[in-house]
């Protein structure tokens, strides 16, 4: 009974300094406001709950794209360049039945999109999160109904003339070619189910000889440009030199790989940030043109050496392409579209023309 007695005093002295020092900071332990929860509370769930009051035609989701998505997916989202495909694989039967044939017959050569995502509110959700590539959380909530509307159409999902609002979202979910292709029964779904892997822990001597087993093709590593240059300018990085050969170490040695080392902390969004008199070639990097535009190669668009040859005895050539970076155009070099860098300031494109135009060295 004397131990029980001492517990109680102890909890009861326990309660009694956290009430004291509640008193002493009264904004610790407060309840989050209404802003407060909207900050954070951004997801847009598969029951649509979370999704914004909003509409966008396929018409306007065209022209969006054209202007901001096309240049690393392509004009109809089939460009194998820099993403993987957005559009292929599906057909109308398998609109009918919810599945995806090509995933169990394997009859498309490569996985798309569209061919994966169960949940029109996935799409949605992740334009409006992480798209454009250069300019994540850009898009107005219009813009982002009517890309999701036009990547929908490019799939045959929605007619020309269909209009995507928060009002028939859930009527196009009934049109998902792979809705009735996601399984729930596995342990990230549900807490009493079964994981969707068949692989045997190991926790004690395990047998490995500590090698990769997979790696990027000799033939493939460069490409398309250096990797290491070609990532978003915030954020961890994970590219690595493909320009240099592959790293011989064995992963678990204690050693860092020779391709990692650009992932240290020194690459990571802490040193990307613009410093009061960044350099062209910093900005260069820092705002992703380096992502579709190589130094003397071309990955999407045009090297550098390419427009700087081009334009080499045009006097209006710095006003003429600051008007391209800033605006956007197209056909200059081709199909692929430039798209408009808007929210890049004036005088951080001028500088980069500038060095463009002298050999960006």
């Amino acid at each position: 009974m004397s131990k029980y007695i001492k517990a109680i005093s102890w909890i009861s002295l326990a309660l009694t300094l956290s009430v004291a020092n509640a008193q002493n900071y009264p904004n610790v332990g407060r309840t989050a406001t209404e802003k407060e929860i909207a900050a954070w509370d951004i997801d847009v769930r598969p029951d649509f709950k979370g999704l914004p009051k909003g509409s966008g035609t396929v018409a306007k989701g065209m022209q969006v794209w054209e202007g901001k998505c096309a240049s690393c997916h392509g004009v109809f989202g089939e460009s194998n360049e820099v993403f993987t495909p957005i559009i292929g694989g599906t057909t109308k039967e398998d609109i009918k039945t919810g599945r995806v044939a090509a995933l169990s017959d394997n009859r498309q050569p490569q996985r798309t999109t569209i061919m994966k995502v169960a949940t029109v509110s996935t799409l949605w959700d992740y334009i409006n999160r992480a798209m454009p590539w250069t300019a994540p959380k850009s898009l107005t909530t219009e813009e982002v109904y009517a890309v999701t509307a036009y990547i929908l159409n490019m799939a045959e999902i929605v007619p020309d003339d269909f209009t995507l609002s928060n009002e028939n979202i859930a009527e196009v979910q009934n049109r998902m070619p792979n809705r009735n292709g996601m399984t729930t029964s596995h342990g990230m779904w549900d807490i009493k189910g079964k994981p969707d892997v068949r692989s045997v822990a190991c926790m004690k001597n395990c047998a490995t000889d500590g090698q990769i087993k997979s790696k990027l093709p000799d033939q493939a590593r460069n490409e398309h440009g250096n990797l290491a240059l070609q990532n978003r300018t915030f954020g961890p990085v994970r590219g690595i030199d493909t320009t240099q050969p592959p790293a011989t170490e064995a992963v678990g040695s204690g050693k860092r790989p020779a391709e990692m080392k650009l992932a240290s902390a020194a690459q990571t969004n802490t040193e990307v940030k613009k410093p009061a008199q960044a350099d062209p070639a910093s900005l260069a990097k820092q705002n992703a043109c380096l992502a579709c535009h190589g130094l003397t190669n071309k990955i999407v668009g045009p090297g550098f050496n390419e427009i700087a040859a081009k334009y080499k005895n045009d006097a209006d050539a710095a006003s003429r392409l600051f008007g391209k970076v800033k605006n956007g155009s197209n056909g200059t070099w081709g199909a692929v579209p430039m798209p408009a860098q808007a929210h890049v300031k004036d005088e951080d494109i001028k500088a980069m023309v500038k060095w463009i135009l002298s050999g960006a060295k």
